[in-house]
């Protein structure tokens, strides 16, 4: 389908084609006018009835060719080729009008003008010469007589064709402005829709494919073979909520869960591969990796961030009704896999392939409620930076052997005496307190509202 845009400055250019070559034959045929009465019309020699005859048949043979040319891509180009031929013409005119001043003047004044406006200095250059050379081809023929112009019927004649010409011009210019002026109105509200339809096809794209796309770098998201790290995670017990809430409800518990997830999967720079009901793929490496070890600690930090989010989301939740508190497991594997697009030549999909992935969803599979199950080779990677507990091996379906797995714990600086995340729940008490994130002229705030809830829970004991 042919771009909107391209068709209708096809139309624009096409309509100043055909304007220009109506203007240029009024000129020739003013011309041929001039020539005649310069002569005496219906007596005058041979050569000028010639010329004039000729210019009119010329100005008739050019008007017709362009217009059945007026889709050629070389339009422009032969419009002004011509022009400089109607340049020659005007040379001859003058010359067979004896110089004489005032169509001299007339004549010299619209190639100038016409020249300027259609082609700048190297057509103002080449349509003087062309006059010129018209001008001397009459000479060689005919000794020049400088006068006034001895005719009244010469100087109405020069004098109609110029305000003919100038006319015909100003209106040529007022409608291709006001052509221009339409066609920009409607290219900048195409524009404005084309952006509004981009963006609304982006929030179905991953990152790494929207960009590739726009950058014109299909080529790069092409399969291949890349070591990554494949995070999954689902919500425990999903399926049984599914029964209890109604649509609307459960609509809106999804998309906040999953527009909260996806928020900290974008802060870590994740790529989101897709979702599957309540289950997420995420990608890390695939794209703007920061090396191996770096990709699995962002994975593991978003990992871990996600947890203390659902703490918050499940108080929430909570509030509004649902008793039942809603937890999420997740499994992180790293290794070899196959990332790129794959499907057919009317459907792709970018994802990754491989026994990694199978194993990152048998982690997220095997652990419980509000854990993180990763395998050995991503705690080999981490274990400086993230603390973990070993949980020995489990058995994996679709793995011959047993899978050595951990349990993330939390970032080791966020531990002990520089702890700097609390959490506890129960019922009728829900803390999630992050030093982190307190602004210091809140932290007052924090300890007076801490103080003033501890002094009324101790009153309740003492009573």
């Amino acid at each position: 389908m042919a771009d909107p845009h391209n068709r209708a400055s096809e139309r624009l250019a096409t309509d100043f084609t055909l304007r220009q070559n109506d203007i240029r034959t009024l000129i020739c045929i003013a011309a041929a006018g001039t020539i005649a009465v310069n002569a005496g019309w219906p007596k005058f020699e041979l050569l000028d009835a010639a010329i004039a005859v000729a210019i009119l048949v010329y100005a008739i043979t050019t008007f017709l060719w362009l217009r059945k040319r007026s889709h050629d891509d070389r339009r422009a180009n032969l419009i002004n080729k011509i022009m400089s031929v109607d340049a020659a013409a005007m040379g001859v005119t003058v010359g067979l009008c004896g110089l004489s001043i005032l169509p001299t003047i007339l004549f010299a004044t619209m190639i100038q003008f016409n020249s300027l406006i259609n082609g700048g200095l190297n057509k103002w250059l080449r349509d003087n010469a062309a006059f010129i050379a018209g001008i001397g081809l009459i000479v060689l023929v005919r000794e020049p007589q400088w006068i006034l112009a001895d005719k009244l019927e010469l100087s109405i004649v020069s004098l109609i064709a110029v305000f003919t010409y100038f006319c015909a011009y100003a209106i040529f210019v007022h409608t291709r402005l006001h052509k221009l002026d339409l066609l920009n109105k409607k290219l900048g509200n195409e524009l404005t829709l084309h952006k509004l339809r981009t963006y609304k096809l982006s929030r179905y794209l991953t990152p790494p494919v929207w960009k590739a796309i726009n950058e014109g770098r299909e080529k790069t998201l092409s399969a291949e073979r890349r070591r990554i790290t494949v995070f999954f995670s689902d919500i425990c017990g999903f399926s049984s909520l599914t029964e209890e809430l109604e649509a609307e409800s459960l609509t809106d518990l999804l998309n906040t869960y999953l527009t909260e997830m996806v928020n900290i999967a974008i802060k870590y720079r994740g790529t989101i591969d897709k979702f599957m009901g309540d289950g997420i793929l995420i990608l890390f490496g695939d794209s703007q990796s920061e090396g191996l070890k770096q990709d699995c600690i962002r994975s593991l930090a978003m990992a871990i961030e996600m947890r203390r989010k659902m703490k918050e989301l499940q108080t929430h939740w909570y509030n509004q009704g649902i008793k039942k508190p809603l937890q999420i497991r997740m499994g992180l594997n790293t290794g070899y896999c196959t990332v790129g697009s794959f499907g057919t030549s009317h459907y792709m999909d970018y994802t990754a392939l491989g026994t990694h992935v199978n194993l990152a969803s048998r982690l997220e599979s095997a652990a419980d409620p509000g854990e993180i199950l990763i395998s050995h080779e991503t705690w080999s990677l981490v274990k400086d930076v993230i603390m973990c507990r070993d949980k020995g091996e489990i058995t994996a379906k679709g793995f011959s052997h047993p899978i050595k797995v951990y349990q993330v714990v939390d970032f080791r600086k966020d531990l002990g005496r520089h702890q700097s995340y609390f959490e506890h729940n129960m019922e009728g008490f829900a803390m999630h307190l992050d030093l982190d994130k307190i602004k210091n002229y809140d932290k007052e705030k924090v300890v007076e509202a801490l103080e003033k809830a501890t002094d009324k829970l101790k009153d309740k004991i003492i009573n």
